[in-house]
């Protein structure tokens, strides 16, 4: 029978400074823990695929990150990397977690490598789905999030419209991927149409108009990291630059990266069952090499 979204475990976490998050997660509590952090416009459940492909072995945790989802929005609009990377801590501390994998998808990627160099004793493994030092300031896939951010509407009049929208914005992916984000992105208004399920208005802000002092250069964090660290990149992103990536991997002999063909910034999204096998793979060969 398949597994079923229903599956994953429910629960809220509040952080330091109030806001209560909407935690999943999936496969056995006593399992090895990996968390899981999603993108600018995600959510929690976007990692159900992988998720499941990882039991029984792992115990998957990810959360609707703050202004996403079921997870509260943040009044002071404090969409910024350090806010996450608090959250990453709260979290971890409510759960009494231990030493832990780590992935991150382009946002949750950012704060995956600032967590991970800042907090070596917590991180086993850590993977990167699409981010890289400078994607969020000078790609050509950054001026195209900002973009979006501008032009998105903020409400469709049906369903329908919503469809069209989403296809038109992410023509590479499958429809049942697209469906998905749409059911986890949107909520309708009591009138019948639909708005978004987060924090739009704030979460731009923060991007098109940023607090200069709260922007982060990964460029150390790369250089600090102290656990085996696998870099996925998708062979038409136009988000995390293949240079960037050989010089990640120059720098730091911990990192390796990965391109996956036919694949945008959406890596899981596009091509799913790759990004099943990658990982799978990575955390499986880094388990057998410790065991040597």
């Amino acid at each position: 029978m398949a597994k079923t979204e229903q599956e994953s475990r429910e629960y809220r976490v509040r952080t330091r400074d109030g806001l209560s998050l909407r935690v999943l997660e999936w496969g056995p509590p006593a399992a090895a823990p990996i968390v899981m952090l999603h993108g600018i416009r995600g959510y929690a459940r976007t990692f159900t695929g992988l998720a499941q492909a990882l039991e029984p072995g792992f115990r998957t945790i990810a959360w609707d990150q703050r202004g996403r989802g079921a997870s509260d929005w943040d009044p002071a609009g404090n969409y910024y990397n350090d806010s996450y990377v608090r959250d990453i801590e709260d979290v971890v501390d409510h759960l009494g977690l231990g030493r832990f994998d780590l992935l991150g998808h382009s946002m949750g990627g950012i704060a995956a490598y600032v967590y991970a160099a800042t907090h070596p004793d917590k991180i086993r493994r850590l993977i990167i789905e699409d981010a890289g030092p400078g994607a969020s300031e000078d790609s050509a896939g950054s001026a195209r999030i900002r973009q979006e951010l501008l032009s998105a509407p903020r409400s469709f009049e049906s369903w329908d419209a919503a469809v069209t929208f989403m296809r038109n914005l992410r023509p590479s992916v499958t429809e049942e991927a697209r469906l998905d984000r749409l059911r986890n992105m949107l909520k309708q208004h009591p009138d019948g149409t639909w708005g978004w399920q987060y924090d739009h208005d704030g979460i731009a802000r923060a991007r098109l108009d940023p607090d200069p002092s709260r922007r982060v250069d990964l460029w150390p964090h790369v250089e600090a990291l102290c656990a085996p660290t696998l870099a996925l990149r998708g062979g038409r992103s136009d988000y995390f630059r293949r240079e960037t990536a050989e010089a990640m991997a120059a720098r730091n002999p911990l990192v390796r990266w990965k391109e996956v063909a036919d694949a945008g910034h959406y890596i899981h999204d596009d091509q799913p069952e790759v990004v099943k096998a990658l990982v799978s793979g990575f955390l499986a060969e880094v388990d057998s090499d410790d065991a040597r």
